[in-house]
């Protein structure tokens, strides 16, 4: 009896922990800045990390970036602006648990925060 009640709360835990891996959104989507202690044109240098924490790969990761400068050229194949919205690695997708990483020189850091994604394959 013992055996059999350990089992099936063994398979409801592991349910539920598959069934989660799949529900991921936005918030899954963190990004940090840290400051370079570098100065470009007089401007201080900020390293941007964007990381996946979801099993699953996400595309079409979309920033806010409203207003968005730096002194210091992005590659457009990591962060492109258009108008308010920022596209992340031209839409392609950020795997389950990877970071892609850019630096930027501006004063004061901007706010970064993610508005939209796809979900893709799930690990």
């Amino acid at each position: 009896m013992a055996t059999t009640f350990k089992s099936l709360v063994s398979i409801l835990f592991l349910t539920l922990i598959i069934k989660g891996s799949d529900n991921c959104s936005l918030n899954n989507i963190n990004i940090g800045t840290t400051r370079s202690g570098r100065q470009i044109q007089g401007m201080p240098e900020w390293n941007v990390t964007v990381i996946n924490n979801c099993s699953c790969e996400q595309s079409q990761i979309r920033l806010a970036c409203k207003g968005f400068q730096t002194t210091e050229g992005v590659n457009p194949s990591i962060l492109s602006m258009k108008g308010d919205s920022c596209l992340l690695i031209n839409g392609n997708p950020l795997q389950a648990f990877a970071t892609v990483s850019f630096s930027y020189a501006w004063d004061p850091p901007f706010l970064l925060l993610p508005t939209n994604s796809v979900l893709g394959n799930c690990s």
